[in-house]
């Protein structure tokens, strides 16, 4: 019986961290604005109720994705559109944030190029795109 109790204890919890670092998760996106940024520009307001959903259920399927151990058996090329998905996302949330700190203007203004702002920007998403490639294929593929 104590080892069920323990059991028990353990899967609440642990169920429970998850619930508070996944609405802390959508707390955090909801505060940068990448949601109702990206129904502005893409002009689908009719989809608020679906965004919402599809970002509560990311975080519940990562907080289980956290927890276990579960593999994943997927053919390459789902994979590829899984971390381009991922990758897309994460650069929308960098991105966001930097929108909402403004740091890239205050910094180009503050050493004084301001004028080429693009050309930087350019090489800053160049340099981690190649930076990237460099590590799947030199660190990863060995």
């Amino acid at each position: 019986m104590p080892i069920l109790l323990s059991n028990f204890i353990e899967v609440i919890i642990g169920f429970s961290a998850g619930i508070a670092v996944g609405a802390g998760y959508v707390a955090f996106i909801t505060v940068l604005g990448i949601v109702p940024r990206l129904i502005q520009l893409s002009k689908t307001e009719m989809f608020l109720n679906i965004y919402t959903a599809c970002i509560l259920f990311a975080s519940i399927f990562g907080t289980y994705l956290s927890f276990t151990n579960s593999t994943w058996n997927y053919s390459v090329i789902f994979l590829a559109i899984w971390g381009l998905l991922q990758g897309i996302f994460n650069g929308m949330l960098a991105a966001a944030l930097t929108e909402v700190l403004n740091v890239f203007p205050i910094l180009y203004k503050r050493i004084g190029v301001d004028k080429h702002m693009l050309w930087l920007l350019m090489a800053i998403v160049f340099g981690k795109i190649a930076g990237s490639l460099f590590q799947w294929i030199y660190f990863v593929k060995q």
